[in-house]
């Protein structure tokens, strides 16, 4: 391979937190190659725009969640699978790089490995078999030469399932974790349970804010009538600010919405517990030492399935990198007001409960650690230029 021609890469992100990691990788790969240049084509949106990437077609098309959802848009989606997979192979990349989305990335890498086997193939964000479908693990292994996990149990997860190599390279959210927790200012807000700061996280896509938000509206309300001067901050994100504003403006109780990441990070330091929507922020809360209840309320239908089909002893993040259920999680119909609040009321004040999951969570960055020094962007380069020169041999 010639080091004066620039390396060619083809990504594919297919939501806001996979834009951040290819952004993070494609950074890490600049500088690790400087001053070799480094192409980029394929899928994203604004921050991987931002780093000179043309996005085949708007990033929001494969941004959707829910089996309903998908099969409303399975022309749609299935036509950029076939455009993708396409340019991939006329464009013969120096590395294609899919970034999350699973069931559209491996469809992607299917038909790239079948039409172009010479191009090397990394996922990052390895897909959560251990919750559902494991069978997914041994299926990727023929088309996805190297798998990059975020989680320290996917590794051995993945090899016991038959799946493909697979390198944990740690979550982004370490690299974040001292904006979230408190200096000694902040941690004395945390411990006024009188006038408690609890943080309200009904979730970024717009299909769990349908379900899940006046759900959370009535637990507010019967929060506040024990803790009359507690302040309920909701963190939301851009895209759904106006949608989550104009419903909390009707709200019995104050809240007060804040956007932008100075604003969440601020609020997360101050938060004595949260009421969270399952997802990632649930491990966020974990890393800022904030207690939680994790909650999920959804389609009905959607809902039915996810009970046949899912195995892990927790959907939670935090739970499942801790390896026990330390924080309660209501799902569907056990998540009403009523639960969440009482669920709630265990974690405000001082107690068995607020300490059990305080000094669970003072394990996670023991059990998350990277070798020290070392970005997880570095890491997933490491992987992915180590893959190149294997099979360039």
């Amino acid at each position: 391979m010639s080091e004066t021609r620039p390396f060619r890469l083809f990504v594919v992100a297919g939501e806001a937190s996979g834009d951040v990691l290819a952004a993070s990788f494609i950074k890490a790969l600049r500088e690790r190659l400087a001053p070799r240049p480094v192409e980029l084509s394929g899928i994203g949106g604004p921050v991987l725009e931002q780093l000179g990437l043309v996005s085949r077609f708007p990033q929001a098309d494969i941004q959707i969640m829910g089996i309903i959802a998908v099969l409303q848009r399975l022309p749609t989606i299935l036509g950029h699978v076939a455009d993708t997979a396409n340019a991939v192979v006329d464009q013969a990349p120096d590395l294609l790089l899919t970034v999350d989305v699973p069931d559209f990335s491996m469809r992607v890498a299917r038909r790239v490995r079948r039409d172009a086997p010479a191009i090397p193939i990394v996922h990052w964000v390895a897909p959560s078999v251990w919750a559902w479908r494991p069978g997914r693990a041994k299926a990727m292994k023929p088309h996805v030469d190297r798998l990059l996990a975020l989680l320290p149990f996917e590794p051995g997860e993945f090899a016991r399932l038959g799946g493909p190599p697979t390198t944990y390279v740690g979550h982004p959210l370490l690299d974040t974790a001292a904006a979230i927790r408190p200096d000694a200012d902040e941690q004395r807000l945390r411990d006024n349970a009188t006038a408690p700061v609890i943080l309200i996280l009904p979730g970024s896509r717009r299909s769990e804010i349908r379900h899940i938000l006046s759900v959370f509206r009535e637990s507010v309300r019967v929060m506040a009538a024990s803790y009359p001067h507690a302040h309920f901050i909701i963190p939301a994100v851009r895209h759904l600010a106006d949608e989550i504003s104009n419903d909390v403006a009707g709200w019995s109780v104050k809240a007060e919405v804040v956007l932008g990441d100075a604003a969440k990070n601020a609020a997360f330091r101050r938060a004595r517990a949260a009421l969270a929507a399952s997802g990632t922020v649930t491990l966020e809360l974990a890393l800022a030492g904030v207690p939680l209840i994790g909650a999920y309320h959804g389609h009905p239908v959607e809902a039915w399935i996810a009970r046949r089909v899912v195995t892990s002893h927790s959907v939670l993040l935090c739970n499942l990198v801790l390896g026990e259920n330390v924080v309660p999680e209501l799902m569907q119909e056990e998540a009403t007001p009523a639960a969440l609040a009482g669920a709630m009321m265990q974690i405000i004040p001082d107690g068995s409960e607020r300490s059990r999951q305080l000094q669970a969570f003072a394990r996670l960055d023991g059990l998350m650690a990277l070798p020290e020094g070392r970005r997880s962007a570095d890491l997933a380069v490491d992987v992915a230029l180590g893959l190149i020169a294997a099979r360039s041999n």
